[in-house]
């Protein structure tokens, strides 16, 4: 017997990733196969990207709040 995906009657699945497939299928043995795996989360290159944004922008905030700071304190001087 063949089964399509579609045909589960849920797909809700436990704390270790097992799926329930209904009662229809008690005291059957049913073997899965796994086709495919889609990842939810962001790839290496999109993180290394997000990571080089985000330390060029510190580099550059900590430059401007350096320029700023010297201004402050050259201020209170006067």
């Amino acid at each position: 017997m063949k089964i399509d995906a579609d045909e589960f009657q849920t797909n809700e699945t436990d704390d270790r990733g097992r799926i329930y497939l209904g009662t229809e299928y008690a005291n059957k043995r049913v073997t899965v196969a796994i086709v495919d795996i889609e990842s939810t989360g962001p790839d290496e290159e999109e993180l290394a990207a997000a990571y080089r944004e985000a330390s060029d922008s510190a580099t550059t905030i900590a430059a401007e709040w350096d320029e700023a700071s010297t201004e402050a304190w050259d201020g209170l001087d006067e």
